[in-house]
């Protein structure tokens, strides 16, 4: 089984707590990859792989911030070796972004219209029994 790609320096301590986790969301990423994708729409074969990352990110994001449990040093190794999305964790600590799926969702630039994705709309301004997925990520609804 192939281990995450790292520079020759060696992981800081710590590395033996969280790479279990890691490796098998790893796996779990290269099944996503080589899925087979025969009658989903395009976009629909994508949505694994943005949940398998989000998953990956969270992780690391909650061990340092809401648990700590591991140290500074162990988590700028997995932002560094872009284990975890650093990005996507700097959009995690500002108010209002704490439970965003995916970077695409608040890019205005991609959208029709260049406002947020449907899925930062709060359930409470959209109709009542209305299932609304998010066409980039498949998120039904990160906004909290």
């Amino acid at each position: 089984m192939p281990k995450v790609k790292r520079t020759r320096k060696p992981p800081p301590d710590g590395w033996e707590l969280i790479e279990p986790t890691l490796d098998e969301l790893d796996a779990k990423m290269r099944e996503a990859e080589t899925d087979p994708h025969e009658g989903k729409r395009k976009v629909e074969a994508l949505w694994p792989i943005f949940r398998i990352h989000n998953q990956k990110s969270r992780y690391i994001y909650d061990l340092f911030y809401k648990r700590r449990a591991i140290s500074r040093e162990l988590y700028e190794y997995c932002l560094k070796e872009n284990i975890a999305d650093k990005n996507l964790i700097a959009k995690w600590k500002k108010t209002g972004y704490e439970n965003v799926c995916c970077l695409r969702c608040i890019q205005t630039k991609d959208t029709n219209f260049g406002v947020n994705c449907i899925c930062r709309v709060p359930k409470t301004k959209l109709e009542e029994g209305k299932i609304v997925e998010c066409v980039n990520c498949g998120c039904r609804g990160c906004s909290g």
